[in-house]
């Protein structure tokens, strides 16, 4: 939000002081916002900035800020300072040798504690969804094992992670009475994010998921990687806010020796195109020479900066274009949404691409209960279309406004009631910018075409092909990489269409990839490399195998 108030107010007149909080996250936008600051600051001396964090590199921050010039450190112009917590003090616990399994050791570890240690709550540190669930059936089980021999304090296992439906989340904060212990078994969104009460023990894997960008072939990663040294006390720090605590690290002292100080900023492992995109509304043309904290990747730049030129954006000199490129600027999207929004007038389907781009900006839209996963299942195919999930998120987004925005309805489709409603803000809020920029109101009357052929429109870089075959193409909003590459919400389309839509960026006949011509020096590359293993079609609706080539 600060960023999108500096396109109207550069210098931030309004305010006489700004606090950023929550620093050490280091967001795309929070580094964004920092490097900006910096620049107001020179031009506003009377402009008071305070940067608060429990684990900052509070050295690198005063550093970056400091306009002191000279050796004379009584003219710095910036200055730390502490302030200490009402924390308790925590044990730390560390192993003698490294563990093979950290899953099983995690559940051995909160067995021991439950047997052999004094009241207080448990919060044990996994780094996926998947991980989580592992743990939780593992000491569900054991837990009911114990309760048959006549122990008296029982367990309370529940999970935490983003994707978790709210009402599951809400959990973690109830009371439980003196006889029952919980059990928190979370990723890292229980490091910052929330504070939850009770909580003496904590158990800590010593790995984080990750993402990472690779610009060379523009997919997303989700990477497992050792945790840093200030995400593992802040892991240890969630054990003493109520009273003296414990963390037990399933690592040795010498692997936590060996971390990196700090987790590597979102800047030099994201997309960077809205990051630039945003630098290009504010007037700042030469986005290399920005001072960024953490500057990113050249290659990161480079790719970013040929997709906004192929997405007409950006001009042969890497200039924000008028009027394309600064109405994309103002949609808070990523620039492909954004292209596809202002195009669905042209397609005479406005108000199908204003309810899909706002459902895709929804994330964990079906419920999938562990108990109930077949049902779950079933019932979300009703949803279902072959065309593909955009298709099939415009299906549900209709159907919840069908049955006016129910919650009941919701829980019985197994459907996440707040992302739908989340879902229906953004689209409100996209729309007043559609209307801003006079883009018409039409619908294609249930005509799928005009809806997929738009969002090629926008998502046309984003192609692949069934290798060998090659009889059909898919648009995909992202690749994400974990132990396979995935195509994460995935729609079918007819191969013609590249070439119809972006004659500027495919071949004829090979349909793959060109360079950019005429363009910019910074030139489009060729095909991205193949093959891929597999494609899922989001969802787990639908599913399509076999070798997957990236046009």
């Amino acid at each position: 939000m600060l960023v999108r108030e500096m396109m109207v107010d550069p210098l931030l007149t309004k305010y006489s002081a700004i606090m950023l909080d929550e620093a050490h996250e280091r967001t795309l936008y929070t580094d964004i916002a920092i490097g900006l600051l910096k620049k107001i600051q020179r031009k506003r001396g009377d402009l008071r900035l305070i940067v608060a964090s429990a684990t900052l590199d509070a050295e690198k921050f005063r550093d970056f800020f400091n306009q002191n010039e000279t050796n004379d450190p009584t003219r710095d112009t910036c200055v730390i300072l502490t302030v200490e917590g009402r924390t308790f003090p925590v044990d730390i616990f560390y192993l003698q040798s490294p563990v093979p399994d950290y899953i099983k050791s995690t559940v051995e570890t909160v067995m021991k504690i439950h047997q052999t240690e004094g009241d207080g709550d448990i919060l044990a540190f996994l780094t996926g969804q998947e991980e989580v669930e592992t743990v939780v059936s593992m000491l569900i089980e054991q837990a009911r094992a114990l309760g048959r021999t006549g122990m008296k304090r029982h367990l309370r296992v529940l999970p935490m992670y983003a994707g978790l439906p709210s009402f599951e989340q809400m959990k973690v904060f109830e009371r439980v009475s003196r006889s029952v212990r919980k059990v928190i078994v979370a990723t890292n969104v229980a490091e910052t994010s929330i504070t939850i009460s009770g909580i003496v023990y904590v158990i800590d894997c010593g790995f984080v998921k990750l993402r990472a960008y690779n610009p060379r072939t523009a997919i997303e990663c989700l990477v497992v990687v050792p945790v840093s040294q200030a995400s593992a006390n802040q892991r240890a720090g969630r054990g003493g806010r109520s009273r003296s605590g414990k963390c037990y690290r399933l690592y040795t002292e010498e692997a936590f020796d060996k971390l990196p100080q700090c987790t590597v900023p979102e800047m030099q492992r994201s997309n960077l195109a809205p990051v630039i995109l945003q630098l290009k509304a504010l007037g700042i043309n030469n986005v290399l020479r920005f001072h960024f904290m953490s500057p990113p990747p050249a290659q990161s730049m480079v790719q970013a900066l040929e997709l906004l030129y192929a997405l007409g954006g950006l001009d042969k000199d890497c200039r924000l274009t008028e009027p394309l490129g600064m109405r994309i600027a103002e949609f808070p999207l990523n620039p492909m949404f954004a292209k596809m929004l202002l195009e669905s007038g042209n397609f005479g389907c406005s108000q199908e691409i204003l309810s899909i781009a706002a459902m895709m900006q929804i994330q964990n839209i079906f419920v999938v209960p562990s108990n109930q996963k077949s049902q779950a299942i079933r019932v979300h195919r009703k949803f279902a279309v072959e065309e593909g999930d955009h298709l099939t998120m415009l299906n549900v987004y209709e159907a919840f406004i069908k049955h006016n925005k129910n919650s009941q309805w919701c829980q019985e489709h197994f459907l996440n009631y707040k992302g739908l409603v989340r879902a229906a803000t953004v689209r409100e809020q996209l729309k007043k910018l559609l209307v801003k920029f006079q883009v018409p109101k039409k619908s294609s009357e249930g005509d799928p075409d005009p809806v997929l052929r738009c969002i090629v429109s926008g998502f046309f870089a984003n192609a692949a092909r069934l290798h060998s075959t090659g009889a059909y193409r898919v648009i995909y909003n992202e690749v994400i990489q974990t132990s396979k590459y995935y195509m994460r919400d995935v729609t079918a389309i007819e191969s013609a269409w590249l070439l119809e839509l972006a004659p500027h960026f495919y071949q004829q006949g090979t349909k793959e990839r060109k360079s950019a011509g005429t363009g910019p020096e910074l030139l489009l590359g060729g095909s991205q490399q193949g093959p891929r293993n597999g494609c899922s079609l989001g969802m787990t609706l639908s599913r399509c195998h076999g070798p997957v080539s990236l046009c």
